[in-house]
């Protein structure tokens, strides 16, 4: 398993920058994808995120690279019901957010970049494997793949953002936060 370790000092520091509370449920939405075809749609985000707020106090950490298809589905999020319990990370630099993931209690990513750290932090992670082979999300302890409905395996043709289930990820999560 790949690893990351980050400077408790450094997580005391973010911890306190962006009000990280134990007391409520921290959860990165890794909401980006190298292609189109992994970028999961806001609207699967947002009722997953809506199935977590009616049982827990929560907050949404949302990372995703600059291209215009990821911020689309980021400000779809950022002007959801839930805006007031997300946080952007994508105006900071990697540093800032690598303790910030790693003061996550969990991370729900796309297969992209933010699920490989997040689970070398020793995050749970639930990857959202739309269309890349599954070893590429379950090839680490921390690594909890979720593919989409109808779907026995995935691959780089599944094409499956559209079937990934909301309230199987809610289902997983639970589970793992428990």
């Amino acid at each position: 398993n790949p690893k990351i370790n980050i400077q408790k000092k450094q997580i005391l520091l973010i911890k306190k920058k962006f009000k990280i509370k134990s007391n409520v449920k921290n959860i990165l939405l890794g909401i980006g994808g190298s292609g189109p075809t992994k970028r999961v749609p806001s609207k699967k985000f947002i009722e997953f995120m809506g199935y977590v707020s009616k049982k827990y106090k929560s907050r949404f950490f949302l990372a995703t690279g600059k291209h215009p298809d990821e911020q689309k589905i980021l400000r779809e999020i950022i002007n959801s019901k839930y805006k007031d319990k997300c946080q952007r990370l994508d105006n900071l630099s990697i540093n800032k957010i690598l303790p910030i993931i790693s003061s996550c209690d969990i991370s729900i990513c796309n297969d992209s970049s933010f699920s490989h750290l997040s689970s070398a932090l020793g995050v749970k992670t639930i990857v959202l494997m739309s269309d890349t082979p599954l070893i590429y999300g379950n090839y680490s302890k921390y690594m909890h793949a979720i593919i989409p409905d109808g779907e026995k395996t995935v691959t780089h043709k599944t094409l499956g953002k559209n079937k990934i289930n909301p309230k199987k990820i809610f289902n997983k999560f639970i589970k793992l936060i428990n």
